[in-house]
């Protein structure tokens, strides 16, 4: 039940971006409004894990489980009837909620069902390779969806599987709760909820516009303000959400600086990957599905030799040389055209799967291993909480640097295709209104291919600048990686497994303080 949940609950992570580009001609949207579709899944995940955790250690992880299934199935069908983008964002952030509850919930119910940790770690990697295989197979079933129907067609097969899953785990999962009392920190959890949304529409607002623009200011300001207040509340409160005393371990800070750094690197990267593929390359959905297999799919089958690995390597070892591959590979991608073949592509991004694969199972387990026992669950959630805070901005950052260089240097590529000044002012008028992929609905006659290859070319030139980022950011996570990380006391080998077994039972607990965690100190 707990793979069939994670794979419910981030199937919609990759069906939804290849199918961005059908999206956008379908519904008129801007990039801006893309970029929060994808945003609108991400903000419910980061403003919700830490109290779904909790909530499920008051209440029973059987009932957030199942309500986590129900929100699937509701956003899924919301989305699945949209007419309008802002449905769409509806929808979306109504299956963030139910990924939020899933993602602690089913490793919950994992830590109740197998005591042992030892034992457990063996359900993990099955867990692990479930939410692994739901971002793989996610590209092939909404390209096979889009190649034969309707775009909105992607959001069906969540409902099935969804109500099923619930139905099924009325009769065979039992209710479970922490063995330690919790208390709900409601000021905390609103505090926190503000202050990421607010980041991410300033981000996106000033990225569409100006950051001198009153919404962005004012989003920026109530973000800075939310966050201090969260601050506040946190120390003050009998029952943190996350307590601040943990920012005292260089390790676990570390691990969470990485953790966002580089996933407001990847999220954002794979967000303009998908624009590339089928605005640049026009390739089909189910093209650029298959396209993308060697990045999701190779993280998924080296997770069980990087397992063994950490055995015999510091994670710091295996992060800090995870994230240079990566950005090595970002790099290669820089020279990648309209015309680069699969095969050209293929390997670059298989070198990046090769990087992420490295590096991100040892992040998490770092974090937990770098506090004490009992607060070893709130390590793994809190982790999370910066993971899914980097993915909220990746798209944000990302997208509004693609569409600042692609619109900066579009009059330049119209006038290099020899179009005439009313053409090209016609088109920029049609850009600075409603976005980039307005280009493609014009009626320009025998001007459209010339436009459309100046317009090819400036989502190249943004392509090449986002990819730039992304590097720099993976340097940037490496640099602290090497600075920062350092393995548990009395280290070594024997501390990377414990490490590794914490976390199997650390990101079950999502918050928890349960005996079994010292187990993995033994481990």
């Amino acid at each position: 039940m707990a793979c069939l949940g994670v794979f419910v609950g981030y199937l919609p992570v990759t069906t939804v971006a290849v199918s961005l580009p059908v999206i956008q001609q379908a519904l008129d949207a801007s990039t801006a409004d893309l970029s929060w579709v994808s945003v609108a899944f991400v903000l419910p995940v980061a403003a919700l894990i830490l109290t779904a955790g909790v909530f499920g250690d008051v209440h029973g992880h059987k009932k957030v489980f199942q309500a986590g299934l129900g929100f699937c199935a509701l956003g899924a069908a919301v989305a699945l009837s949209a007419q309008s983008v802002v449905q769409v964002w509806a929808g979306q952030a109504l299956l963030g909620v139910g990924a939020a509850a899933l993602l602690p919930m089913t490793l919950a119910l994992i830590s109740h069902a197998v005591p042992d940790p030892r034992e457990r770690g063996k359900y993990i990697g099955l867990w692990t390779t479930s939410l692994m295989g739901s971002l793989a197979v996610g590209p092939l079933i909404a390209g096979a969806i889009v190649e034969y129907a309707a775009w909105r067609w992607i959001y069906l097969v969540p409902i099935p599987l969804s109500l099923l899953s619930m139905v099924v785990a009325a009769f065979v999962l039992q209710e479970s709760t922490s063995q330690v009392e919790r208390k709900l920190d409601w000021p905390g959890q609103i505090t926190a909820a503000v202050a990421i949304v607010a980041l991410v529409y300033g981000v996106i607002e000033g990225g569409a516009g100006s950051f001198g623009d009153l919404r962005a200011v004012v989003a920026l300001a109530v973000a800075v303000c939310s966050g201090a207040a969260f601050v506040v509340c946190e120390r003050r409160s009998p029952s943190p959400m996350l307590d601040l005393t943990l920012f005292r371990s260089a390790a676990f800070t570390g691990s969470a600086l990485v953790v966002m750094i580089s996933f407001l690197g990847l999220i954002g990267f794979f967000f303009v990957l998908s624009l590339y593929l089928g605005m640049v390359q026009q390739l089909s959905t189910l093209e650029s599905g298959l396209q993308q297999l060697p990045v999701t799919v190779l993280p998924m089958v080296l997770g069980a030799a990087v397992g063994r690995l950490m055995r015999y390597l510091s994670p710091r070892v295996l992060i800090t040389g995870g994230l240079v591959i990566t950005a090595a590979a970002f790099l290669t991608l820089t020279n990648v055209g309209a015309d680069t073949s699969f095969g050209s592509l293929a390997w670059r991004l298989a070198l990046l799967g090769l990087g992420l694969g490295l590096a991100f199972p040892c992040i998490t387990a770092t974090a937990v291993s770098s506090v004490p026992h009992h607060q070893a669950g709130m390590a793994a959630a809190g982790n999370n909480a910066f993971r899914q805070v980097g993915a909220a901005l990746g798209p944000a950052v990302l997208g509004a640097l693609l569409t600042s260089e692609a619109v900066g240097t579009l009059p330049d590529h119209l006038a290099a295709a020899g179009l005439p000044d009313p053409t090209s002012g016609t088109i920029l008028q049609a850009v600075d209104a409603e976005g980039l992929g307005a280009v493609a609905g014009l009626p320009l006659g025998r001007a459209t291919g010339p436009a459309l290859h100046a317009l090819s070319q400036s989502l190249l030139d943004g392509l090449h600048l986002c990819l730039l980022v992304s590097a720099v950011l993976m340097l940037c996570g490496a640099a602290v990686a090497a600075w920062l990380l350092r393995p548990a006391k009395g280290g070594g080998p024997a501390a990377a497994d414990g490490a590794r077994t914490t976390v199997a039972t650390a990101g079950a607990e999502t918050g928890q303080q349960r005996p079994t965690i010292a187990s993995a100190d033994r481990a």
